[in-house]
């Protein structure tokens, strides 16, 4: 029978490691206190504070719960392990196989959470991927890219509002805002902001010439109610208008679609996603406080930036990665240099092992 006394150690140091990137003894305090305040029977005089306990209550008892459930699968797979060596039972090695390959998969993807530095990474993600240069092709492509990150958060098992799609002239879309809704949303999809690159022979070239198309991926955290900016009203400018999507009668006879301007700023936010206006006003509001906040953020970067002599190069000009179609097939991130030749996986939404390149990427960056 297989020795697997190495994969076991090797496994026993990995969950130990997860003890400390999950901070599991503060956690469990942590814990304590939470299920302490949400049994409370005052808890929902407060609906907002009540939401913020329950969904930190949540998340810190995944996190024990993950641990535990990790610790106790590796001790029955050594128990296991143990029982067939000493009762030289090789009819056991495909059970404990099978175990160890499950323990493998499961700190592959957790493990990613070590790589997670950021004040907002747990935070859901507010995307919107815009069309650039390259005319019917850059909006065909940006198409593709909404499609690719919508499937990749299906495969996650996140959720996803798409709050408001523009549609092109001639075909795909000039623009799309939506929301990927879970827990490190936004420190996974930070990965993918800036500009893809698409290179093909172009189905909208009656010659078949081969065309170069571009798109962005703008990715900001969703803020909470306590964190979210104060905005004057008087700065607002809100614009009502009837939905352009797919959506049934109510869509095409009813103003219900939104937009507001922040005149200040230009930051422009329209939603569409919902049924009735009070619902996209509401909607769209987030979104903007969310895109002032990041704004903020930024210009405080810039300005640091400055102090120290440093460039900072503007997204929309800074591609991060290639697709390329003809005249062969290759996805190649240009930050990373991480690259693979299955390009219909990629446009079907796998796009972890690039995320984790970068993750590891920026990781080693901040240390240099």
């Amino acid at each position: 029978m297989k020795d697997f006394s190495g994969d076991l150690a090797e496994l026993s140091r990995r969950v130990a490691d997860a003890s400390t990137y999950l901070r599991v003894d503060e956690a469990r305090v942590r814990l304590s206190e939470l299920e302490g305040e949400a049994s409370r029977p005052d808890l929902w005089d407060d609906p907002d504070a009540a939401r913020r306990v329950t969904t930190e209550l949540a998340r810190v008892k995944d996190d024990v719960d993950l641990h535990d459930r990790l610790t106790a699968e590796l001790s029955d797979a050594q128990t296991l392990f143990q029982l067939a060596r000493e009762e030289a039972d090789e009819s056991l090695e495909g059970e404990i196989a099978a175990a160890v390959a499950d323990l493998v998969t499961q700190l592959d993807a957790l493990e990613l959470r070590a790589l997670f530095q950021g004040e907002h990474d747990e935070r859901d993600a507010i995307c919107s991927v815009h069309s650039g240069a390259g005319g019917t092709d850059a909006q065909d492509w940006a198409e593709m890219v909404l499609r690719m990150y919508l499937r990749w958060a299906e495969q996650r098992g996140l959720a996803v509002e798409v709050d408001d799609v523009q549609p092109g002239d001639e075909a795909g879309i000039s623009s799309a805002i939506f929301t990927v809704k879970g827990r490190y949303a936004y420190g996974l999809l930070q990965a993918e902001r800036g500009v893809h690159r698409l290179v093909r022979i172009s189905p909208f070239d009656a010659q078949s010439r081969r065309h170069t198309a571009f798109a962005a991926l703008d990715v900001i955290p969703e803020l909470d109610e306590q964190d979210e900016i104060d905005i004057d009203p008087t700065d607002l400018r809100i614009d009502t208008f009837r939905s352009s999507g797919a959506g049934g009668q109510h869509v095409n006879v009813t103003d219900s679609a939104v937009r507001i301007t922040h005149l200040p700023t230009g930051v422009v936010v329209a939603c569409q996603a919902e049924r009735s206006q009070h619902q996209n006003r509401d909607r769209a509001m987030r979104i903007l406080a969310a895109r002032l906040a990041e704004r903020a953020r930024e210009e405080r970067a810039e300005e640091l930036a400055q102090i120290g002599g440093e460039k900072q190069s503007v997204e929309w000009g800074s591609q991060i990665r290639s697709y390329v179609l003809a005249p062969y097939r290759l996805v190649k991130d240009l930050r990373t240099e991480h690259e693979t030749g299955n390009v219909d996986a990629v446009l079907d939404g796998d796009l972890d092992a690039f995320i984790e390149a970068y993750l590891q990427w920026k990781r080693a960056e901040k240390a240099q």
